[in-house]
């Protein structure tokens, strides 16, 4: 075994913890189970050592939520002020305003802004507005928004499954049989079978809530005519931001899409890492939250407050989004060369910054197996991820020169499996387990 002291670890973590890891994309079954590392003990820049103190690059960038990078000196140093000066009080502090201020400058949609500490509960928050400011309770959504309540409760219903926006098979356990028919979901790209949800549920829908696009970009027009049909119809139009973040602009992706919803929901790389999250919006769907229950003791603490607004100011004046940008169209040049020199049935293609791998099987079974022979062969060689790359502003010159290295060989690998018909002996673990399937491609 590669990682004794790792599965060990996870071993132990199973016998407390049920499913092992607080985050199910966490889980090793996700990468090459038995071969890609499990626990990290120390991270910093573009890179992380882990529990066998091997050294790996993290094409995955905290599940997206590392931006400038990991124990980025200038958000850190701010954080650890702030925290000399206390991080939660009995009272309120200035930083709660400022971030709001910063927030709203930034994005086009945004008057005004709630808190959280995660994407899911930003989600569940923003949903919460925007029936309390209908009076409606069905949700029309698209791609992936946590794990709450009133988005499960789309298995509630046999037509309505999340099977093919997360992975088949989700078991609602614990959500109120009361909630089916609550939370709808839509096609991505097709705007004409929202106009039918809409006219169908006519005067019941509160909101629309999806995630605007993730790794392509959408269809000509698609959005516009998403706006326009929840104006048409009274309902709140949520972005859901978490995934895109802030890597398109610092606005988050709306200035790049010009459409402006009416709320948006941001988390993960608003802070480099700390928890944070926010709900922001137009005034007149916003302020009525006022009138609403929806309040914890931590959405303010300041280590959160500061994080973002740091993290915020650094990627408007290290121009993170350009980076980015010009990082993953150079990945995506030096991959596509890689697998045309190596004959690999394999292109490189996305947003640039969101690469995605595809490969050109038309066997569903046997393309599994290529993406995880992809993951297991780059593990070996000191790269961590998916067959997909999350980027980060600490990324550069020498993560892409490894990475195109390790792509070469492992390229190598799988045109030579594939010629031979031997993939399945060059396998030294199980399939991985799919990651959130989304709508949003």
């Amino acid at each position: 075994m590669r990682n004794p002291k790792s599965m060990a670890l996870y071993e132990r973590a199973c016998r407390v913890i049920p499913g092992g890891t607080q985050l199910l994309s966490r889980r090793p079954s996700k990468f090459a189970y038995g071969v890609s590392p499990v626990y990290a003990v120390s991270a910093r820049g573009a890179r992380f050592i882990d529990l066998e103190g091997r050294e790996y690059i993290d094409w995955v960038s905290g599940i997206g939520a590392i931006i400038l990078g990991y124990a980025d000196p200038v958000v850190d140093d701010a954080v650890r002020e702030q925290i000399g000066k206390g991080t939660i009080y009995s009272i309120n502090h200035a930083l709660e305003v400022e971030l709001a201020e910063e927030l709203v400058s930034l994005i086009p949609c945004a008057e005004m802004v709630r808190y959280a500490k995660c994407g899911g509960e930003a989600c569940a928050i923003a949903v919460r507005i925007a029936r309390g400011l209908t009076g409606r309770d069905k949700v029309l959504f698209c791609g992936y928004h946590g794990w709450h309540d009133w988005y499960l409760a789309a298995n509630l219903s046999e037509h309505e499954s999340l099977d093919s926006h997360l992975f088949p098979g989700i078991d609602p356990t614990g959500v109120p049989r009361c909630l089916e028919g609550t939370a709808i979901p839509f096609l991505y790209g097709d705007a004409a079978a929202l106009g039918e949800l809409l006219d169908r549920y006519r005067g019941e829908v509160a909101a629309v809530i999806m995630e605007p696009l993730r790794s392509e970009w959408p269809p000509e027009g698609y959005l516009a005519e998403v706006r326009r049909l929840a104006s048409e119809a009274g309902v709140v139009l949520i972005f859901d931001e978490v995934s895109t973040g802030f890597r398109f602009s610092p606005g988050g992706v709306q200035p790049v899409l010009g459409v402006v919803p009416d709320m948006a929901v941001f988390a993960k790389s608003i802070s480099n890492g700390y928890p944070m999250a926010a709900v922001v919006g137009r005034r007149e769907v916003m302020e009525p939250a006022g009138r609403m229950f929806i309040s914890s003791t931590y959405w303010s603490d300041t280590i959160g407050l500061r994080a973002a607004l740091t993290t915020l100011r650094e990627i408007g004046r290290r121009d993170v989004p350009a980076q980015l940008d010009q990082l993953g169209q150079t990945i995506q040049t030096r991959l596509n060369s890689v697998a045309e020199e190596t004959g690999a049935p394999v292109r490189c293609g996305g947003v640039s910054v969101h690469p995605q791998l595809v490969f050109d099987v038309a066997d569903v079974l046997l393309k599994r197996k290529l993406s995880t022979l992809y993951i297991q062969e780059m593990a070996k060689r000191g790269c961590h991820g998916y067959a997909s790359f999350y980027l980060n502003a600490a990324q550069g010159e020498a993560e892409i020169e490894q990475t195109v290295a390790a792509a070469r060989e492992t390229f190598t690998i799988i045109a030579r499996g594939l010629a031979c018909g031997n993939v399945d002996d060059l396998l030294e673990c199980e399939l991985k387990e799919d990651v959130f399937r989304r709508l949003v491609t």
